[in-house]
Parts: C-alpha cells; structure tokens; sequence
C-alpha cells in the first residue's frame, strides 16, 4: 500500500506543476493533493496544521491566480471594461486552450488582447489601452508564477518525506 500511496504523490505533485504552467489544469489543488496523500504514508508525519495552512495557501494561490490579472489591469490603469475584457480574454483563452493544442498561447494573449479591446470598446487612447493590456499580461504572469512557486513546495516537502522513509 505504501508504494501505491508514493506513486500517487508523486503523479499528483507532477500534474501539480504541469497545471501551474498548462492552462485548464487545475495546478494547486492537484499540488495539494499530492502532499495530502504522501502524509498517509505511516512514516510522515505532517501536523493537521500544515496540512491546513498548506491547503489554505493552495486555495488563495488557486484564487488568486483568476483574479491577478483582472487586478494588474486595473492597476495600470485600465478601467472596467478592461477588466471586463481581461477576464472575458481569459475564459475564451481557456476554451481555446481545450480546443487546439496551441492554446496556451490563447491563455498567454487571451488577457492581454481581451484588456485591450474591452479599453477600446470605451474609446480609450491606444497608449492607455496598451497599458490596460500590458497590466493584464503581467498579472497572468505574476499569478502563473504564484502556482510554480506553491507546486515546488509541495514538491519539495513529498520528496524531503519520501527521502526520509530511504
């Protein structure tokens, strides 16, 4: 059993961070789940604490992820129908992201140009609609590194148990 539960900690961690960079995966939770399974393991010992704090993190990471770039558009100066369109870029990115093996360059642009033409849709000065978009983009990138970030973690902590029952 205790082979089963490592292969499934380790796969899940995988998915984990294929899903903090490939759109339509669910990176944190998988992460997550991941770590919450390498803690059955007779062996490890992780507290009910970091458990939790580790799955609190993960879903704020999780969150955050849907709302950075909406923020980063609204933080460069975008208004709200750049943030309307940064968000609505995203989900048509994510649906592109399911349809064509090229979708993750439609999850990548899908904010960007979705800021833009929401900022355009209200006459704003190309400068400034340039601006909206660029906020989008580097809050994908910002929340994109955010799970990376948690997914290594997670990583680091199975691979430090599973190092430990050698």
């Amino acid at each position: 059993m205790m082979y089963v539960l490592i292969v499934a900690a380790i796969v899940l961690a995988l998915i984990g961070l294929v899903g903090a960079v490939v759109p339509g995966i669910a990176g944190p939770p998988f992460s997550f789940l991941g770590l919450l399974v390498v803690s059955f393991i007779q062996d490890v010992n992780h507290s009910t604490e970091f458990l939790v704090i580790m799955g609190v993190i993960g879903a704020i990471v999780f969150v955050l992820d849907y709302v950075v770039p909406s923020w980063g558009t609204k933080k460069f100066g975008g208004t709200k129908a750049g943030v309307r369109g940064s968000t609505i870029g995203l989900f048509f990115g994510l649906l592109v992201t399911l349809a064509f093996p090229i979708g993750f360059i439609a999850v990548l642009l899908g904010p960007f140009i979705g800021a833009y033409i929401g900022e355009k849709s209200v006459n704003t000065e190309d400068s400034r609609a340039w601006k909206a978009a660029f906020g989008s983009f580097m809050g994908f990138l910002v929340g994109t590194g955010l799970k990376v970030i948690y997914a290594c973690v997670c990583i680091y902590y199975i691979v430090k148990d599973l190092i430990q029952l050698i």
